[in-house]
């Protein structure tokens, strides 16, 4: 793991749930990678904690599956199987399908529009070869589809699952072909979007979804 600079110190307030919320950030970032070994004396050099409440929260992380405890050994980023992420793409999938088919009957011309200017800095981040705009803006779109959806379950479900393949499915190099075909269809999206056809845009969005699943798996260093 590469060295974590130090940063802001956390309110002592619910020390552990906050240390947990900024290990969280850190893991969904990148910056703890799969497989990373947590060192704790840089996390609570980091944060200006003790390593009470860096493990109390090092526990809460392993409940939900974001890091892996070593039997006296501490802990690490956890890893993924090649059979667990098809089954968490598959569970995406149908969120982000559901979500489709409903934001289909509840969004605004308003929200539409955030989409579109969205989905223009995307096409022109691509033109330009600027990756990290342009997951940053595919992200946003596929969250502001989410949220049109105006379901608070789905979307609660769809944070707590999709963060542990946050950064792999947004952040990871993709072939010239795999990213031409993003594009096309988000701008499918677009065009289904405008024309609240849920049940077309819930099919899209399944489909697209899942041919993200050989890039995660590779990031996770599965073979494919």
């Amino acid at each position: 793991m590469n060295k974590i600079e130090p940063g802001i110190g956390i309110n002592r307030r619910y020390l552990h749930d906050e240390v947990a919320d900024r290990m969280r950030d850190l893991i969904r970032s990148g910056e703890l990678e799969p497989r990373a070994r947590i060192n704790e004396g840089e996390l609570t050099e980091r944060f200006g904690i003790s390593r009470t409440p860096l493990r109390e929260a090092i526990k809460i992380l392993a409940t939900e599956g974001l890091l892996e405890l070593l039997p006296n050994r501490g802990a690490r980023v956890a890893s993924l199987s090649q059979g667990e992420i098809d089954e968490m793409i598959e569970v995406i999938a149908g969120l982000e399908a559901t979500a489709a088919d409903l934001a289909c009957r509840t969004i605004t011309d308003a929200e539409i529009a955030g989409i579109e200017d969205d989905h223009r800095a995307m096409v022109a981040a691509w033109k330009a070869g600027d990756e990290g705009a342009y997951f940053g803006l595919n992200r946003a779109i596929h969250e502001a589809i989410m949220a049109a959806s105006r379901n608070a379950t789905l979307g609660g479900l769809y944070a707590s699952l999709s963060g542990r393949i946050q950064r792999s499915r947004y952040a990871v190099h993709q072939t010239a072909e795999q990213w031409a075909r993003s594009v096309h269809e988000h701008e499918q999206m677009l065009v289904l979007l405008r024309a609240r056809d849920g049940e077309a845009l819930a099919r899209l969005m399944r489909s697209h979804i899942r041919a993200r699943s050989s890039v995660i798996a590779e990031n996770f260093g599965v073979a494919g």
